[in-house]
């Protein structure tokens, strides 16, 4: 009885597995992912009487080329809010975050299958 409880378990993670997998494949398909740890940042440039806003993809350390050196910055301007730039760079902030959480979901309950196989080694004895 026990190791047809735990087939059924197995059966079920293993399902909830292959449709997180499908979803994080949708989403890595649908556009580009923005790099681990980075985010849209909102800044500011004053000019006397006026000040503009502008964003930009900020990362934690230097991963995007320059135009005008061959180092690399830890920004990417976005430009103005609504531009094309800023509606992709956030989409692909979205994006990242949305992946890498299925991909947790996906480890623990990688996790899960081995928690229920021990389980049933356990109730074996």
């Amino acid at each position: 009885m026990a190791l047809f409880l735990s087939t059924k378990r197995i059966a079920r993670v293993q399902s909830a597995i292959a449709y997180l997998e499908t979803q994080k494949n949708l989403f890595s398909k649908e556009g580009e992912l923005a790099p681990s740890r980075c985010w849209v940042a909102r800044y500011q440039i004053r000019q006397p009487r006026k000040a503009y806003w502008y964003y930009k993809l900020h990362a934690t350390f230097p991963i995007f080329p320059t135009t005008e050196t061959p180092t690399l910055s830890k920004y990417k301007h976005l430009g103005k809010a609504g531009s094309q730039a800023h509606i992709d760079g956030v989409m692909s902030v979205v994006r990242r975050t949305i992946v890498d959480e299925l991909q947790q979901t996906i480890d623990s309950l990688k996790n899960s299958l081995l928690d229920i196989s021990f389980d049933a080694e356990q109730e074996d004895q």
